[in-house]
């Protein structure tokens, strides 16, 4: 029986030792870039009632609402836990508002509108994207919640901010550091790979 010399095996050893060290040093980051920035936005999910061309557009025209409403009461937040306690109370009054914008429309689908825990896959929006990962969300269900989804952030204010003169950076600007900035506006390059790398961290790990 042939046998594989010993100075063979310890660079084997060394190989997958330091395979391993990487491995781990990606995973560490990988959840901490993707614990760091859920712990300081709330995200916003939207769901139409259905598929239907009208569906779909009466979805946007709740979306327009609740946004419009959630920036008055966020008015003067600094954090995303600070942002909750100030939703939280009024969460009623959100639903209404997108509650009144279907009614224009002649539609009286209920909205519903919680605070809730949930799964997002990476997303890219106008001018940022976010990693896939566990955040805080408001959820907002329209009818019987069957349709396509609609997500972004609503604190900070990155969905209004990504449309208009002021930018991802002004938006965020206290709320998230110089280099969570960069990185999902792509400023230091990669960012692409970078969240795929997260991706792969937590389907690794069952972090999802």
């Amino acid at each position: 029986m042939k046998t594989v010399p010993s100075s063979k095996l310890r660079r084997w050893e060394a190989a997958l030792l330091l395979a391993f060290g990487l491995t781990l040093t990606v995973g560490v980051w990988a959840s901490a870039s993707e614990a760091a920035l859920a712990d300081r936005v709330l995200r916003l999910h939207v769901v139409a009632n259905s598929d239907s061309e009208a569906d779909q557009a009466r979805k946007l025209l709740v979306r327009d609402a609740v946004l419009a409403r959630a920036s008055q009461l966020l008015e003067g937040v600094s954090g995303r836990q600070e942002a909750e306690d100030a939703l939280a109370p009024r969460l009623d009054e959100l639903a209404q508002a997108g509650a009144d914008a279907l009614a224009r429309t002649g539609n009286h689908d209920p909205v519903r509108v919680e605070l809730d825990s949930q799964w997002f896959p990476t997303r890219e929006y106008g001018g940022f994207s976010l990693p896939a990962g566990q955040y805080r969300a408001l959820r907002v269900t329209i009818g019987e919640g069957a349709g396509r989804n609609w997500w972004c952030v609503v604190f900070p204010p990155l969905c209004l901010a990504s449309v208009s003169e002021q930018g991802v950076e002004t938006a965020a600007e206290g709320v998230l550091s110089e280099d969570q900035v960069a990185l999902i506006t792509g400023q230091d390059g990669g960012y692409v790979l970078k969240f795929r790398l997260i991706e792969w961290w937590q389907e690794l790990t069952g972090g999802r």
